[in-house]
């Protein structure tokens, strides 16, 4: 239950992405499942090996890098599907950032919603 809660707050989350930057655009909700899939798809599989083969740019730059790699896997899930655009690698670490921002506020709810007494 919480993994479809998270998911569906995920895909609002895009499209308040879209709706606050216009460099990432949405054409609907069900696009805006898919892309939260593909993007949870590429931070769960493809971010780690990325982490790991630029740990020492990573290291040099205090973690800063990481935030370039949160950009490549948004700008990369815009760039596999139809219904979810990102205007290119600004425009990717922008909306990143904001779905980040959004990602911890979804956590956060549920963490209450579903704590344990």
């Amino acid at each position: 239950m919480k993994l479809i809660l998270k998911w569906l707050l995920s895909a609002a989350a895009l499209l308040a992405v879209a709706h606050l930057y216009s460099g990432v655009k949405v054409d609907s909700f069900t696009a805006a499942m898919v892309a939260a899939l593909v993007i949870g798809l590429l931070n769960t599989i493809v971010r780690p090996i990325l982490v790991l083969l630029t740990l020492p740019v990573t290291l040099v730059t205090l973690g800063l890098f990481l935030f370039v790699i949160n950009a490549l896997m948004f700008w990369a899930a815009g760039g596999m599907l139809g219904g979810f655009h990102v205007a290119g690698f600004g425009a990717a670490l922008v909306g990143s950032l904001i779905y980040s921002v959004l990602g911890v506020v979804i956590d956060s709810a549920l963490q209450g919603l579903f704590a344990k007494s």
